[in-house]
């Protein structure tokens, strides 16, 4: 290490952190409850209601509210992470300087403006005139006081000596999580890893005996309860082995997403017989489901979708077309929503359909009669392919109708969002740790002018920042993941979980490649991939646009 790096550590860590963290965060979320009534009072009609006209017309301020509500509820999980520590005498220097840095520069982004991208940054006077929450005196004292350069040079100072190892802070997990990220961090680190670029830039599918392999640790029936042949160990579990794997090649983290999704249709909406025939085949591989729900032109506005399936002679004909359909080559179920009723114009004419088919090759994707597609080539996110699909009177049995009942196929999509969202969160922070690991190693190894890049604080900073920011964004997913397993209703906390997740990790990767210089910008070097596999988390699972806006509406309707 050098001399720039060893430095005194007395006085990083501010005096009773943890009860300044958990003041500061008191006072983001006063901020949030004083903005409210001004910021609906801005698109109520003359009835006292949320008007959806208004809102659009509103639209910079009502999404710039569920940023600022976002960023409330991560200082809030991360103080109360800490003071989970502190309990335990585990908040140690790493987790304390990491909590200091992103309080920091998170309440400076509150009190100047928080960027919902590159070119949008919404002002707290965007949103109220009543400032005095921001500043509280815990709050001022973070932002003052707790993110300087010896904080930031004393966490890069812990990412060469914490180098290798699964996590840089303690999670604040339990051991039987700690013992499942091991196991994942370590297969990551040897099967999925040293390949993940070659498959990227041969643009080819994940190997089959990688799929199966992790077929038999259980990843595809994770979630999946134990007496339907699943592990049954819970959103938790799967957000840890969802970011190792991410963290490997988010192509290998993604691969249980469509399973994840397909179990939890059947678990909430399944009729008992559907349950018992289709889980076990989920959980044990057997089957490889995939999600075919968007439609060209519909994108978010799944209240258009025109895909028609009519029942004739005992199955459902369905016709239209579908597209981002991913890994449905390789599939053999597909989870379809479909429009059932033809007079409808909305979500009440929509369906579910439990779609077998048969499994399709590189040169012979779909097989089925009634199916035809193409594949849509992508930047990154490769290794399943990304799929349109025609159906021409392709038949489902109508037995396989989910639940049995028509008109019923939105509300049942809605009810894996929390769970999909979560997971996406989780898929994130792999990427951003991937990012992290990279930049890393590469300010390590490249000399200019005769040292380390990482000796000049502008790299180490970005190294430090990426640090801070994926436990946020880790300790705010594993509390949407521990309100899921708890039965608890959890959409908003898994949005704004997926929300700053997928910032975090756009962030990372575009950090990482600033680090590499020009070298970034070729193919040949793994962060080019990492940078066009962060931007797809944006877009998918809801993007980050109609995110800031359910998570918005939520707050501003009442918690409806």
């Amino acid at each position: 290490m050098s001399a720039t790096m060893d430095m005194d550590k007395t006085l990083l860590v501010l005096p009773d952190l943890p009860s300044l963290l958990s003041g500061a965060a008191d006072a983001a979320q006063a901020f949030v409850t004083a903005a409210q009534p001004q910021v609906r009072a801005r698109i109520t009609n003359d009835n006292g209601k949320v008007d959806r006209v208004m809102a659009d017309v509103e639209q910079h301020v009502v999404h710039g509210f569920g940023w600022f509500a976002s960023y409330a509820e991560m200082m809030r999980e991360v103080a109360n992470w800490a003071a989970r520590l502190s309990a335990e005498g585990a908040f140690g220097e790493i987790e304390a300087l990491l909590a200091q840095l992103l309080f920091a520069e998170y309440g400076a982004q509150m009190i100047g403006g928080i960027p919902m991208n590159q070119g949008e940054v919404i002002r707290a006077t965007d949103l109220t005139d009543d400032l005095s929450a921001l500043d509280a005196p815990a709050f001022r004292t973070l932002v003052r006081q707790s993110g300087g350069q010896a904080v930031k040079t004393a966490i890069a100072r812990h990412l060469v000596a914490q180098r290798g190892h699964a996590t840089l802070e303690n999670c604040g997990l339990d051991e039987m999580f700690d013992m499942v990220r091991e196991q994942f961090f370590a297969l990551s680190n040897e099967k999925v890893a040293p390949f993940a670029h070659e498959w990227h830039l041969k643009d080819e599918l994940i190997p089959l005996p990688l799929v199966e392999e992790l077929g038999e640790m259980g990843v595809f029936g994770m979630t999946i309860p134990e007496e339907f042949g699943g592990l049954g160990m819970g959103k938790t579990a799967m957000c840890v082995v969802s970011e190792e794997l991410s963290r490997g090649w988010i192509g290998v983290g993604s691969l249980a997403t469509r399973s994840e999704i397909a179990a939890e249709l059947i678990l909430t909406g399944g009729t008992d017989e559907q349950k018992a025939y289709w889980l076990p085949q989920i959980a044990n591989a057997s089957i490889l489901p995939t999600a075919v729900f968007t439609e060209p032109d519909t994108g978010s506005d799944l209240g258009s979708l025109r895909t028609r399936a009519a029942k004739v002679d005992g199955d459902y004909r369905v016709n239209g077309n579908k597209t981002w359909i991913t890994h449905a080559a390789r599939a053999d179920v597909m989870t379809l929503l479909v429009r059932t009723d033809p007079d409808t114009r909305n979500y009440s004419g929509l369906s579910m359909l439990i779609a077998p088919k048969q499994r399709g090759t590189v040169d012979a994707p779909f097989p089925t009669p009634g199916m035809s597609g193409g594949e849509i080539e992508v930047i990154g996110y490769r290794g399943m392919k990304e799929y349109e699909i025609g159906f021409d009177d392709f038949r489902v049995p109508a037995a396989n109708l989910l639940g049995g009942v028509e008109g019923q196929g939105f509300k049942q999509l809605m009810a894996t969002f929390e769970s999909a969202r979560i997971q996406t969160a989780a898929r994130a922070i792999g990427v951003a740790q991937a990012a992290l690991d990279i930049g890393l190693s590469y300010a390590l190894d490249r000399k200019q002018f005769g040292r380390p890049i990482f000796d000049f604080p502008r790299v180490a900073n970005k190294l430090a920042m990426m640090a801070a920011e994926i436990m946020g964004a880790r300790q705010l997913t594993y509390f949407a993941a521990r309100r899921k397993d708890e039965d608890k209703r959890c959409d908003l906390e898994a949005g704004m979980a997926k929300l700053i997740g997928a910032r975090v990790a756009w962030a990372a990767a575009d950090n990482a490649l600033q680090i590499h210089g020009g070298n970034g910008f070729a193919t040949e070097y793994q962060v080019s991939r990492l940078l066009a596999d962060a931007r797809i988390l944006n877009i998918f699972e809801g993007a980050g646009e109609i995110q800031a806006q359910v998570i918005a509406r939520r707050l501003l309707d009442g918690g409806n």
